[in-house]
Parts: structure tokens; sequence; C-alpha cells
């Protein structure tokens, strides 16, 4: 009998994003963090490289060789690529080539279509799961940081690296959530136009990233810092070092983040009053990698009016509380 229930029991939950794919294994913990790009060989059709090998490819590579993002805005877009990487993924986190078909959480944008629900099911059941539960990711983040349960209202502002989610939540469920496909990839994008409009530089995705992470605010400061911008000049074509400083990284990433605050009111509009009365004592909580911007918690609680705060693991939130889902739904297997 105890052989039977291991095998039904649930253990592993994902968080797969547009940027990382997370994996929780019960008793082990987070035991996979990996980037959601895979390396191709356009002409064999041949898959190169997966996760953090595939990333340290970018920008490196032949013609021959294409990078591809099989999750985008959250959504799987390329449902072979994407079930070769969860199937990578789960094979590297189970410490094997045979993952034994246990049960899955994985956690899921709350604005994504019935298709694309079970878009990501089937890619998780032909990767090796036997079967797949979903999650909404703003409730899981709420449960990973231990805010569900509880009868007053909470707010959960998710960055991730493709979408942005904005969730309420009252008594143990979601009063309404909105969702935008924008996030941090959106907001090096952005670093990527600002340095060609205003300096003829042609900067790569990693280096506008490290840029971002070194001297990226949402919000002026006055500990001015500056960074150095690396690329190719685009008269010259010949490679080019300048320095820009986080007022031009602030005003780079400023459309974006505009997005951001306006998803956030447009959510808070459709807010019952008497939960929009907690939100005053409770405020909103940011999770998410790209919460981590410097002055975005400041940003939004000037532009909002109500305590933000940051979350003390905003990138692990999301599969943390997946995983507590993930053993809830194990005890009533049991």
């Amino acid at each position: 009998m105890g052989s039977k229930l291991a095998f039904l029991r649930c253990d592993t939950a994902i968080d797969l994003g547009t940027t990382n794919t997370l994996v929780h294994i019960r008793n082990r913990g987070l035991v996979l963090r990996e980037p959601s790009v895979v390396a191709l060989n356009r002409r064999s059709g041949k898959i190169i490289a997966v996760g953090a090998e595939a990333k340290r490819m970018i920008g490196r590579v032949p013609e021959t060789i294409v990078m591809i993002h099989p999750v985008k805005g959250g959504v799987i877009t390329d449902f072979e690529i994407a079930t070769h990487m969860v199937r990578h993924f789960l094979r590297a986190a189970h410490r094997g080539p045979r993952f034994i078909k246990r049960r899955v959480v994985m956690a899921v944008p709350s604005g994504i279509t019935p298709v694309q629900r079970r878009a990501v099911q089937e890619a998780t059941h032909l990767a090796g799961a036997r079967h797949v539960h979903i999650i909404e990711a703003p409730m899981a983040a709420a449960i990973g940081m231990g805010l569900v349960g509880t009868e007053s209202g909470v707010m959960v502002v998710n960055v991730g690296g493709g979408t942005t989610e904005v969730a309420i939540l009252s008594m143990g469920g979601i009063v309404t959530a909105r969702a935008l496909q924008l996030g941090g990839d959106d907001l090096d994008q952005a670093i990527i136009t600002y340095a060609r409009r205003e300096y003829g530089l042609v900067v790569g995705l990693r280096t506008a990233e490290e840029t971002k992470i070194a001297a990226g605010s949402a919000y002026p400061s006055s500990k001015e810092r500056c960074t150095s911008l690396t690329g190719r000049h685009v008269l010259s074509g010949l490679p080019k070092i300048l320095s820009i400083s986080q007022a031009e990284i602030c005003e780079a990433i400023a459309d974006p983040i505009k997005a951001i605050v306006e998803l956030v009111k447009k959510t808070l509009s459709e807010c019952p009053p008497e939960v929009s009365g907690d939100l005053m004592d409770r405020g909103m909580v940011l999770t998410g990698g790209g919460a981590q911007l410097n002055g975005l918690e400041d940003l939004l609680r000037s532009e909002i009016g109500i305590p933000t705060h940051l979350v003390d693991d905003p990138l692990h939130s999301v599969v943390l509380g997946s995983a507590r889902y993930a053993e809830q739904l194990a005890l009533d297997y049991q």
C-alpha cells in the first residue's frame, strides 16, 4: 500500500516562466532554477543545449543555431520545444533519465485561456507527469508568502520576465485579477531601444539585462549611479563603451513601468469597496524577479497611496507556494 501511495504522491512543483523555470521537489526543496531557453540547430533540427547552457550561447552563436524561448508572456508558444525543455528539467531535477510519473503542480498566469491551460497540461504530461494540477501564479505566490487563509483582502503584484499579474485576494480566493504581457524582458528591450536611439549603440540582450540589474531604477534617486554600456556603434561598426547614468535608464524604461502602474490602478478600480478598505491596512505585496527593480516599490507606494512591500524571496514565492499546494494535495490522496 505504501508504494502505491508513493506513486500517487504529489511531490513536484513547477513555475514555468518566460525567463526562468523553477522546480521544487518535496523533502528536497528547490532543486532547479534554469533559464527557459533552448538552442536549436536550424539545419538538423537537433536541440543543442537547454537552460543555463543555452543562455550562455546567446549572442555568440552562428546563424545555423537559433535560440528559442518556448514560453512567452507565460504562455507556451512552441509546444514541441516546450515539451522537450520541461522533460529535460524534470529529468535533471529527479537526478536521472527516468522521471517517475508522479503528480505535478504547475503554476500558470491567471489570465491564460482554457486552450492555453490545456497546452501547459499536455506538454507536462508528454514530459512525463502522471497528473498535472494547475494553480494560478498570484494564488501560488500568496500561498508562498502565507497570505491565504485570512478574511482580509490583500493585493499581489507578480512581475515576471514576460508577464505582470495583479490579483486581489480575499477569503482564500481571487476577487479580481488582471494580467499584462509585459515584464522584466521588456525593460531589457527598452534599454536596447534607448541605447540605439540616443547613442547609436547596438546592445545585446544580456548586456541590457546586466545594465538593468546594475543601475536600473523605476524611481528617481538622490544616489545617482552610473554603469558602462558595451556594444557596437551603428555608423563605425566598431565596439564602443560608454557610461550611462541611472537617470537615463529610468527614462529608458519609463513606458513599461508606467504600464505596470496603470495595470495596478485598473485592478484596484474593479475591487469591491469592502476589500478596498482592507488594502489600506494590508497594502500590496510585490513578488517576481522583476519586482526587484530598484525604486519600483517606492514608485507604486507613491502612485497608488497604499502600503507596498517587497517580499523577502520574490524569485521563489510562486514555486514555494505551488509546493505547499502540492503538499496539501498529497495529504488529500492519503
